[in-house]
Parts: C-alpha cells; sequence; structure tokens
C-alpha cells in the first residue's frame, strides 16, 4: 500500500503572516539582551558599590586646565576652559587613599579631576564654580566623615569612589555625616 503524501503549501498570506510572527519573536529576543547589556548591567554594576566612611585627606587645583563645551542657544556654542581640582579622600582600609567623584558621569567624562563645573563661556565663572567646589570641600567639609561609594568591580585596579550611588546630572549634592 502506498503511503499518501500530503504537501502542503502556504498562501502568500499565511507566508507573510509566519515571517512577521519570526522576525517579532527575534527582534524581542535581540532587544533583551539590548537592554540586559546596555542598561541593566551598568546599574546593577553600581549598587555594588559600598558605602563606607571617608575623610578629606587633601584638596589641591592642578596647574592642567581642560577643555569644557557650553552652548548659548542653537546657533551659539563654543568651548571654554576649567581648572582641576583633586580631592583626595581615605575610605574604609586606612592605607586607601583614591580620588573622589561627585558621580559616576563625572568619573568617566574626566578621571583625573574631582569636579567638572557647568561650562559657561566665561572661563572667569569656570574658575569661580571650582573655587567654590573647593571652598566646600576645604572648610565646611574638611576632617568631617561624610558617606561615600567604594566600587571596585567598575574599574580593575582602581578604587572608584563617588559621593554619590547613582548617576545623576548634577553635580552638587553632598551630605556630611
Amino acid at each position: 500500500m502506498a503511503k499518501l503524501r500530503v504537501a502542503y503549501e502556504y498562501t502568500e498570506a499565511e507566508d507573510k503572516s509566519l515571517r512577521l510572527g519570526l522576525f517579532l519573536i527575534v527582534s524581542g529576543v535581540v532587544s533583551l539582551f539590548i537592554f540586559g547589556f546596555c542598561w541593566l548591567g551598568p546599574a546593577l554594576q553600581g549598587l555594588r558599590a559600598t558605602a563606607a566612611n571617608c575623610t578629606v585627606l587633601s584638596v589641591q587645583q592642578l596647574r592642567e586646565e581642560f577643555e569644557c563645551t557650553f552652548t548659548c542657544g542653537s546657533a551659539c556654542s563654543g568651548t571654554a576652559h576649567y581648572p582641576c581640582v583633586q580631592v583626595f579622600v581615605r575610605g574604609p582600609e586606612a592605607s586607601s587613599r583614591a580620588l573622589l567623584h561627585p558621580d559616576e558621569r563625572q568619573l568617566l567624562a574626566n578621571p583625573k579631576c574631582s569636579y567638572i563645573p557647568p561650562c559657561k563661556r566665561e572661563n572667569q565663572k569656570n574658575l569661580e564654580s571650582v573655587m567654590n567646589w573647593q571652598q566646600y570641600w576645604e572648610e565646611e567639609i574638611g576632617s568631617q566623615p561624610f558617606t561615600c561609594y567604594f566600587n571596585q568591580f567598575q574599574r580593575p585596579g582602581y578604587s572608584q569612589v563617588t559621593s554619590q550611588r547613582v548617576q545623576s546630572c548634577r553635580g552638587k549634592h553632598f551630605k556630611p555625616l
């Protein structure tokens, strides 16, 4: 007895529907990977930072100046300069000395300096902003302990120290203990 062979061909509409369904499934899986690696991974790394009591060891201004970009309207933009201030703190280990940054955004933008001012057109205004920030750490905080966050997983071989746990758009939110 011969076997019956059934050959089924999809209509053009069914074929398009199957392709669309497979495309949606594949794009959903790809977007989950992108979401996991690009957004969720760094957010979870930031949570690994451990809170500690820090004290200021020294505040110094380097002779080096850095460029920043300002905008003053749709057709107006340019570059200005700001001085580099470094705030060194002592963390949970008595021997550890690390450079403090207000948040991860500023650490990534300029790992040499502790503070990047909001860029203004006049270099003098940038200098004043940096000097106010330096004065805050020297006079108001001084040797008072404050909460900082160490994250040794962010950059291997380097202790990342921030005064905020999460990334922020503003740089001046410090709370001494």
